[in-house]
């Protein structure tokens, strides 16, 4: 039943997922050399990614679950500028029910016709706090059922070293998108879909192009 919201959900929870990535970057180069800040990039790794979705209804909330196809987020924190893409599979939702599921990908995503779910990181802010902890927004475009919408996501996490976690919550107005309303009769659900993300990851720093560090894998 939020079939499509959640997809949206998904690419954009990704994303979170950066915008955690790039205030770690900051705190990492505050806590090492405040004054050379580091650009990094993260590949972003579909086994440590978790993208859930939430839509009420008149008789129960729906839950389920979308998968990360791939992802790369590049970011620098002595300009704000960021750049990538992470790609959700629009076809991967899953919730439990296959008529259901079947529903959400055929009629409301349409993923025969829209596979693939975007979001193009393109600036981001960040504010830093102690014990390698930080919050982050991060500006790009999510590309979703074919239409394109500048979406603004916020993310908290923690910066360890080049591990970095964090987890994000946000929601998706999939009708006003103009995708197609999975309610019926007297089960009604709600227009906006619900996304928490939950996420790791391992930084690969950068100066002038050249890698620092290795990937974890």
């Amino acid at each position: 039943m939020g079939f499509a919201a959640r997809d949206g959900c998904a690419l954009r929870g990704i994303s979170i997922r950066v915008v955690a990535f790039v205030g770690a970057l900051t705190a990492s180069a505050q806590n090492g050399a405040a004054l050379d800040l580091r650009s990094g990039a993260l590949e972003l790794d579909p086994s440590k990614t978790l993208v859930e979705f939430r839509l009420p209804g008149s008789l129960h909330t729906t839950h389920g679950t979308f998968k990360l196809e791939r992802g790369t987020i590049i970011a620098d924190p002595a300009t704000g500028k960021a750049s990538g893409s992470i790609v959700v599979d629009a076809s991967s939702g899953n919730t439990g029910i296959g008529a259901r599921d079947n529903d959400m990908r055929d009629g409301v995503l349409e993923a025969h016709r829209y596979p693939e779910i975007t979001f193009d990181p393109q600036h981001f802010t960040y504010e830093l706090k102690g014990g390698g902890q930080f919050q982050a927004t991060m500006q790009g475009v999510l590309t979703l059922h074919g239409g394109k919408h500048d979406v603004a996501l916020t993310a908290q996490g923690q910066l360890v070293g080049d591990n970095l976690t964090a987890t994000a919550h946000f929601s998706v107005p999939y009708v006003e998108w103009g995708m197609k309303d999975p309610s019926f009769l007297f089960l009604t659900v709600a227009k906006k879909v619900d996304i928490d993300l939950a996420t790791e990851g391992h930084i690969v720093w950068t100066r002038g192009g050249t890698v620092e560090h290795s990937p974890v894998p």
